[in-house]
């Protein structure tokens, strides 16, 4: 049987362009107000492993348990991709992703 990795918390990283900047805004600070999630910087281009603008949303495990339900009813039609931090930054982003809306393909080659 695999162990089973220690789950630190969760990002959740809400994908935008420039016609959606202000919805994705809107539905990340409102996370933070209903929930008391971190909100990370607006990237309007791609970062890291994700390949376009995107938000990201720090949560602990008990914080993701509301937030995730809540973003699959209120993304407005955005992308949502979150996944949990074990610090196995590579098996966090592969496998163990959940996709709200159509998932895109991440640059998983930053992770070496």
């Amino acid at each position: 049987m695999k162990q089973i990795e220690t789950i630190r918390g969760y990002h959740a990283h809400v994908y935008f362009d420039a016609t959606s900047l202000e919805t994705a805004q809107s539905l990340c600070q409102k996370a933070v107000s209903l929930f008391g999630v971190k909100m990370g910087h607006l990237h309007k281009g791609p970062v890291g492993p994700h390949p376009m603008g995107s938000c990201q949303l720090g949560a602990s495990p008990a914080q993701f348990a509301q937030l995730l339900p809540w973003l699959a009813l209120n993304r407005a039609g955005l992308v949502v991709f979150a996944h949990p931090e074990t610090g196995k930054h590579l098996e966090d982003h592969r496998d163990h992703g959940i996709w709200l809306g159509t998932g895109l393909p991440l640059d998983l080659s930053i992770f070496g």
